[in-house]
């Protein structure tokens, strides 16, 4: 059995997930999820963790409402209700910016989470986009 396979059948299991396309030459898998589902990033860390893997950054489009507390930002996803703190992406500071402006708002992030050495540890957010939510 192939690394591939092995990590392409876990991710597979999760329930929620879509689809899944790994690849190992650029240590990727893209993972679609289905509408309505309540999987946490942490959950993909701990089972790659599980099956041997060291979970790296991982790129997320997430549905939310963002919103401010004591001047930090927090973005709570839709579904799972998680809430996770949202921070600068140091090459696109104007998307963090965009972020604070729309505190109260439902709006879709695109960022980065990298984890920690506890992988059920809230990661932070490092936004670089931001997109309104139609109403």
């Amino acid at each position: 059995m192939t690394c591939a396979h092995i990590v392409d059948v876990a991710l597979k299991r999760m329930p929620g997930v879509e689809s899944v396309e790994v690849s190992l030459n650029k240590g990727l898998a893209i993972v679609k999820l289905k509408p309505g589902n309540r999987l946490a990033v942490a959950q993909f860390w701990q089972v790659l963790h599980d099956k041997g893997y060291s979970p790296k950054a991982t790129r997320i489009d997430a549905r939310g409402m963002l919103a401010g507390s004591e001047g930090s930002l927090q973005f709570k996803i839709s579904g799972t209700n998680e809430v996770i703190p949202v921070i600068a992406d140091p090459k696109n500071s104007a998307a963090y910016q965009e972020a604070v402006r729309r505190v109260g708002q439902d709006a879709t992030l695109e960022g980065v989470m990298i984890p920690g050495k506890n992988l059920k540890a809230p990661a932070p957010l490092q936004v670089n986009r931001v997109k309104q939510e139609a109403k």
